[in-house]
């Protein structure tokens, strides 16, 4: 008895003292001009440092003013200042601690002309558009860069039909092409086949990029997987046949580093009969087993792991794998087919995130209306079914933890639904109405924090006849609603905006109606995916703890990155050090894009949340 007490101490002070082991960044300096003869400078509050940090911000007016101008900044981490905007200037910022100002300075040039986005030009394909990205530092210098998914002609799971091969591109912030990988004839194009993910797998401070390829898939080095000449697809443009790779790249080259099995595989035959799949998952024409989702989680509450996922109408198999010396491992196999598995299967979303959710220092993985534990067994299932939205944070800041906001995709009692993300207890539910002759529930659903008035996340969805906006109690406190998309931090206070495509906008909770922000369709810029409208990536990748909008022209010819011109009091660590947060980028791109969430209320009257419990680790140069 002694001694199992003693393992239980010991398993609570290396839960209490693990680390997540995350990207270094620096100081991530922007300059945004706001067209009032302002710029903006902001720069990262990093997660090892305290909000007691200071800074001073210096500039220098070239050759006007060789004399430097200091500014003492102790409430944020961002300064707008008034220019000659025919002049060129350049600032710098250092940090102070414990009143000693540091030696490390970071710098930025605002020369005249300076847009209010960042400019990336593409080299697109013939026949593709840029759509999903994800961001990883592929040299370690402690700036991002962008991997973007270059997307020809493609098919939905439930469409017959050829498609291009889908195509990879990384660029970094300053326009630089750095690799193409094109995976090939052999992978299918479309929202739910090919799920890629960006980041450092093996803790050497440099990201590698995770994708499913298969015969005749080219690295960014022109090497080929397998044997280019064999083609799987059928006469139907299905690929329900052939070997199945999970491959891990080099994310500076493009590099193949390791090569294995895809787990979970489609059927324990190279090449199963169309009876033999429709027995395993429901169908025997390539669509539910070949719903893909993929993400990345602190399994151990130390290192990254990869996780691979397959099917969620009916049957559900996620693999998790450790990637160490160049060698891809697996960790475990959760299937829903699995002993004592019954009630997981036909619970998952087109979409998934990962959170700690039982406050043990190490991820699960909330695949829907499930979730799996950090070992690889099943936690809890609600059995509400499959859905297309989901959301995972301090979602109601009075209750203990993290909470769940989802839908149920059909006709049923839970077409909106709040849970604790713990235990799946169902805290609260709305049924939905028959939405037509398919009896389908709600496609949509959000939770945000827009209404100052009541405490916690408002939530709503859109159609199946569940009017209205609920706050984090189930109430309902408005009859009209926002877009039902994705939402995004930009102007300054701790509420969040609107983000629908490529269009930000206030909730005037006072008139029910939203007030317009910025559009990047005014200058030229579109979303993604169709009704989805999402844009290539929302995320703090540069500047102060507000979130950056990244999206493509309408000729997919250019990347655009725009950041807010708004200056704030708010003083927070940059959200890429929150570990929920920077899952949250790497699984964004997946299937049905959802906005990305901390681990902490992030909202009206929010409280500065603690130091997050991470260990840098940066590259050797």
């Amino acid at each position: 008895m002694q001694r199992l007490l003693m393992v239980v101490f010991l398993l609570f002070i290396y839960a209490a003292h693990a680390q997540y082991k995350m990207e270094y960044l620096n100081r991530g300096l922007h300059a945004v001009p706001d067209g009032k003869g302002n710029v903006l400078i902001s720069w990262r509050l990093l997660g090892t440092e305290d909000t007691t940090v200071n800074f001073n911000l210096y500039r220098t007016e070239v050759k006007k003013n060789p004399a430097a101008t200091k500014f003492s900044i102790t409430s944020a981490t961002n300064w707008l200042d008034k220019i000659d905007t025919a002049s060129s200037y350049t600032y710098w910022v250092k940090a102070v601690i414990n009143g000693k100002e540091q030696k490390n300075a970071a710098s930025i040039i605002v020369t005249p002309g300076l847009k209010k986005y960042l400019s990336i030009p593409l080299q697109t394909p013939s026949g593709y558009t840029a759509n999903d990205a994800s961001v990883g530092d592929m040299d370690g210098d402690g700036v991002y860069e962008i991997v973007i998914h270059m997307a020809g002609r493609g098919k939905d799971n439930s469409q017959a039909g050829f498609t291009d091969p889908p195509i990879f591109q990384c660029y970094k912030l300053n326009g630089t092409f750095l690799w193409q990988i094109n995976l090939g004839k052999n992978i299918r194009e479309g929202a739910h086949y090919t799920q890629f993910m960006v980041y450092d797998f093996d803790g050497d401070g440099k990201a590698e990029i995770a994708m499913k390829t298969a015969d005749g898939s080219i690295d960014g080095k022109g090497n080929i997987i397998g044997d280019s000449s064999k083609d799987y697809r059928n006469d139907k443009g299905y690929i329900l046949s052939g070997p199945e790779y999970l491959t891990m790249f080099n994310g500076l080259t493009g590099e193949m580093m390791a090569t294995t099995e895809y787990t979970p595989p489609r059927h324990g035959k190279l090449n199963p009969s169309t009876e033999e799949l429709k027995a395993m998952w429901g169908d025997g024409y390539g669509n539910r087993m070949d719903r893909f989702l993929a993400c990345v989680a602190y399994l151990d509450g130390v290192n990254p792991s990869l996780v691979m996922c397959r099917g969620y109408y009916t049957r559900t198999i996620l693999a998790a794998f450790d990637f160490k010396n160049n060698k891809l491992q697996k960790r475990w196999v959760f299937d829903s087919n699995g002993e004592g598995n019954k009630k997981y299967a036909g619970q998952g979303n087109h979409n998934l995130t990962v959170a700690d959710v039982d406050g043990d220092g190490k991820d699960e993985i909330v695949y829907g209306q499930m979730t799996v534990d950090d070992n690889g067994h099943g936690l809890y299932s609600t059995g509400i079914g499959h859905a297309d939205a989901l959301h995972v944070s301090d979602l109601d800041p009075s209750k203990e933890g993290l909470e769940v906001f989802s839908i149920q995709e059909r006709f049923g009692d839970a077409g909106a639904n709040f849970r604790s993300a713990k235990t799946g207890e169902v805290y609260w539910k709305k049924p939905s109405v028959k939405a037509g002759d398919d009896g389908e529930g709600p496609g949509r659903g959000l939770a945000l924090d827009i209404d100052p008035r009541y405490d916690g996340y408002e939530c709503w969805v859109a159609g199946a006849g569940i009017n209205g906006m609920f706050d984090s109690k189930g109430n309902k406190i408005a009859e009209k609603t926002p877009p039902c998309n994705m939402g995004i931090y930009w102007d300054g206070d701790a509420l969040s905006e609107i983000l629908n495509g490529v269009n930000i906008s206030k909730w005037d909770y006072d008139s029910s109606r939203t007030i317009k922000i910025f559009d990047a369709r005014d200058e030229g810029a579109a979303s993604n995916n169709g009704t989805k409208a999402n844009p290539c990536l929302s995320a703090d990748i540069i500047g102060d703890w507000r979130e950056e909008l990244i999206c493509r022209t309408t000729d997919s010819k250019e990347l655009r990155i725009y950041s807010t011109a708004i200056p704030t009091q708010l003083k927070l660590y940059t959200l890429m050090h929150n570990p929920q947060y920077r899952l949250s980028i790497a699984w964004q791109n997946v299937a049905y894009n959802q906005p990305p969430h901390v681990n902490y209320y992030l909202g009206y009257r929010m409280k500065l949340p603690a130091k997050p419990n991470i260990q840098i680790l940066k590259a050797k140069q």
